[in-house]
């Protein structure tokens, strides 16, 4: 599978680059299964899925903690498959924050450059820039076991930006974070990446995190990229089932297609027709998954007009502060949800009221059908 971007950032070729990239540790299973993929200079690039995906085999090889079992990986043009990882010039922030608790923050800091034999006056000036960047200035004489966690978290990835790498990986650096601070240090790494211009590449399990941060993600799901854009795009038009469940929460509906025409198909879900986009449907005949967000759906008077219109019975309300998240039964799934924004004027239901929904059928996509839908 081959993915490439399409904004170019400075030079024309990729920062980095993975070319026909596979990865197995027993010979005959593949982890990573052809990687083709261009990161940009500058951007910040997540690579998201499930646990064993393989997102995070990529970044290790990417670092030479990891070999690849065939294909080439290339920074700034040059192979570097056979190059050890203290001379890749890559900075790398882990979950762990791995700082050395028998030195100072200073120390911790000055470590990287003293390995590079920088001169006593260059360190000291890189390391208080360093402080200044992630906000601590006044924290280089503690020892790492006197700060917060996320203090610590600052410090790391303060260690990894100090000499000053082009590139920077991040491996799952928020998860140890409760979640306020985790939301908190999401936001200071998307700034200091912004006001530096690095390449970052991020992996993560978290969507959220993911849709908050970057640049572009690449979805992985059993050693392939699923998908790669832009969060908007990755969020608003998913390519296949996978993707559309994994990212954000989804209303799945599946049925049979019996209609197709001018892009849009029409699909019997258990005696209701609904029609939608045909992203990735089959022929007429085909089983088809059809996904809807919930805030795409209408409810109540909101609902007249729209190309999908059914009754559906208000089984469960639950109160999440800005909105109510009701599930319903519509066209035979008890599981579907609409998200009702709580605001004045909001509308009042009660359980196991009928009531109308509707949606779009530009705002419901009809994608391969997966074997567990």
């Amino acid at each position: 599978m081959t993915v490439r971007g399409t904004d170019r950032r400075g030079r024309d070729d990729p920062h980095v680059r993975f070319r026909d990239v596979q990865k197995s540790y027993d010979g005959q299973s593949l982890v990573v299964k052809n990687l083709n993929l261009d990161i940009e200079r500058g951007e910040f690039l997540t690579m998201l899925g499930p646990s064993g995906s393989g997102k995070t085999t990529c970044l290790m090889m990417l670092a030479g903690f990891e070999t690849a079992t065939h294909g080439e990986i290339l920074l700034d043009g040059r192979p570097i498959n056979n190059v050890p990882p203290h001379r890749r010039g890559i900075g790398m922030v882990f979950q762990n924050y791995a700082l050395f608790p028998h030195m100072t923050v200073a120390e911790n800091l000055a470590f990287p450059l003293q390995v590079r034999k920088l001169g006593r006056a260059e360190i000291e000036a890189r390391v208080k820039r360093a402080l200044e960047m992630v906000e601590l200035p006044q924290m280089g004489g503690r020892m790492p076991g006197q700060l917060s966690g996320g203090q610590q978290q600052r410090v790391a990835v303060a260690r990894a930006l100090v000499f000053e790498p082009q590139l920077v990986l991040m491996d799952e650096p928020l998860g140890a974070l409760d979640k306020q601070l985790r939301e908190q240090m999401q936001y200071e790494i998307k700034h200091i990446h912004q006001n530096i211009g690095v390449t970052v590449v991020y992996v993560t399990h978290d969507q959220s995190e993911a849709l908050t941060m970057s640049d572009r993600i690449a979805v992985f799901n059993d050693g392939v990229i699923q998908q790669l854009s832009r969060p908007d795009v990755l969020y608003e038009a998913p390519e296949n089932s996978f993707v559309a469940q994994f990212i954000g929460e989804n209303n799945r509906l599946t049925g049979r297609i019996v209609r197709l025409a001018d892009g849009l198909c029409e699909v019997e879900v258990s005696g209701a027709f609904v029609k939608a986009l045909a992203v990735r449907a089959g022929a007429v005949g085909d089983a088809a998954m059809l996904s809807i967000r919930p805030e795409r759906v209408a409810i109540g008077e909101a609902a007249a007009g729209l190309d999908n219109r059914f009754e559906g019975r208000v089984e469960e309300l639950i109160y999440l502060g800005d909105h109510i998240r009701a599930r319903l039964c519509v066209c035979g799934r008890d599981d579907f949800f609409v998200k009702v924004p709580n605001a004045p004027s909001r509308l009042q239901l009660t359980e196991q009221a009928i009531v109308p929904v509707g949606w779009a059928a530009t705002d419901c996509r009809a994608l391969d059908a997966p074997a567990t839908a």
